[in-house]
């Protein structure tokens, strides 16, 4: 084989490999949240019209090393983005940012006032599940386990197991039937 076609093989090979990697393999982290405008209510809103269970948002800061492990390691994961996206509309927000967005209430405030003043948050990661009303329905604080965890996660909020009953012992039930071959 010339040299030239040896190139030519060798980045068809490259090309060809990393096309199939990329539907096969895991996404953006990014590809996660929704984009939005700052706007809670416009939030709602939308959510309302898509027919979701409510708006998670999640907490976090730049340098906050779970909040990177979770983006890295479950957040990246197709399927689960195709789970939380069609169950919720989905942000991030800074815990230690000076962006100003509306609330809930319509009241423009700081990401960090809305975290800390509003919402409690003072440790990263925090996924915080909001109703259709803007009431929090269930807060999530630190990383789960592994994808299968935050999955659990959300099936819990959705299927409204957290009004009955902590997570801890729906991930029990659930890390139990798992290992008895029921998903």
């Amino acid at each position: 084989m010339s040299r030239s076609r040896l190139c030519v093989w060798l980045w068809w090979s490259l090309v060809s490999c990393s096309a199939v990697s990329a539907d096969t393999a895991t996404t953006s982290a990014e590809n996660f949240f929704h984009q939005s405008f700052g706007d809670l209510q416009e939030e709602l809103a939308t959510a309302r019209d898509e027919d979701k269970k409510g708006l998670l948002v999640m907490f976090e800061t730049d340098d906050c090393p779970w909040c990177k492990r979770m983006k890295a390691t479950v957040l990246n994961q197709k399927p689960i983005q195709d789970y939380y996206r069609s169950h919720f509309r989905i942000l991030a927000l800074d815990t230690e940012g000076d962006t100003l967005i509306t609330d809930f209430s319509g009241n423009e405030v700081a990401e960090k006032d809305f975290a800390l003043k509003h919402n409690r948050v003072r440790a990263t990661p925090v996924f915080a599940f909001f109703d259709l009303e803007g009431k929090i329905m269930m807060r999530y604080t630190g990383a789960t386990r592994n994808a299968d965890e935050f999955q659990w996660l959300g099936e819990f909020v959705v299927e409204d197991h957290y009004r009955t009953q902590k997570f801890t012992r729906y991930k029990r039930e659930r890390r139990a039937a798992s290992s008895n071959g029921k998903s």
